[in-house]
């Protein structure tokens, strides 16, 4: 991914992207525009190439933005922004800069890729409940490399919502489950890459989190309280955001149907 520091990507001259007769990109119209052409150049697109902004709800600064790209990868404003403006802003920047990025060919699913992703997960997950020690068949981490596999050749901001799935179910002790269930992983790969990450999901393993907390009480804040310091750093580091912020939205779902308070509503932006 690309992250605030590095360079900005020269963009080509389309009518209307540049604000007040200068040459400061009009990054909101910008990465509408972007994806768009994409989709009108035959790059198939799920759920359309609507570019969807979530603003968290603040009576004061800094407000806070994030935004969910057509092929489901997320990131969020990375400024202390003092306007809500601003912070749209500054969310769709980050994204417009790793959507430029994501054009080139390097960006592309490769055995060097999946190897790197396939330790980030397990050091993603290093001390968990889902223990990383035992071996991939064991893991789920095997499931999560063969579904990579599946998809080579595939660009990451095209993957990303795919990728989410399998790491919210591995995270979640879904994989786990179903491996006891004898499901190969074939099985679970083909059920999961035609379902999108809905409200159903969420909901679903909400209920799993709310067991948990039932049966260990204080597992469930503990959890959130990771959760949410791990979106915030990543936020403002610049990083892509979809993982953590599908955590906590889970862990939020969960917690209030436990009568918690609602500590994180966002309302959601077109």
């Amino acid at each position: 991914m690309v992250y605030p520091e590095e360079p900005f990507w020269a963009l080509p001259m389309v009518s209307g992207l540049y604000e007040d007769r200068d040459y400061r990109v009009n990054v909101v119209e910008a990465l509408q525009e972007f994806w768009q052409m994409k989709q009108t150049r035959g790059v198939e697109l799920k759920n359309g190439a609507l570019v969807i902004y979530e603003s968290i709800p603040s009576s004061s600064q800094p407000y806070v933005c994030f935004v969910t790209l057509p092929g489901g990868s997320c990131f969020g404003s990375f400024q202390n922004c003092p306007t809500k403006a601003e912070a749209r802003r500054s969310s769709a920047k980050i994204a417009l800069m790793n959507s430029v990025f994501n054009e080139h060919p390097s960006r592309r699913i490769s055995d060097e890729f999946i190897e790197k992703a396939v330790q980030d997960a397990r050091a993603s997950f290093k001390g968990t409940s889902q223990a990383n020690e035992l071996p991939e068949s064991e893991s789920g981490i095997g499931a999560f490399r063969f579904m990579l596999e599946a998809n080579k050749g595939r660009t990451m901001l095209e993957f990303q919502e795919l990728m989410t799935v399998f790491q919210l179910l591995h995270w979640n002790g879904s994989l786990k489950a179903m491996r006891e269930r004898q499901c190969s992983r074939q099985e679970v790969v083909a059920h999961y890459s035609n379902r999108s990450l809905d409200d159903e999901m969420r909901a679903q393993m909400a209920l799993d989190w709310i067991a948990r907390e039932q049966e260990n009480p204080g597992v469930l804040r503990r959890e959130l309280v990771l959760a949410e310091r791990e979106l915030e750093q990543a936020r403002m580091a610049g990083r892509e955001l979809r993982f953590p912020k599908e955590k906590k939205d889970i862990l939020m779902i969960a917690h209030n149907q436990l009568g918690g308070s609602n500590l994180g509503a966002v309302s959601i932006e077109n």
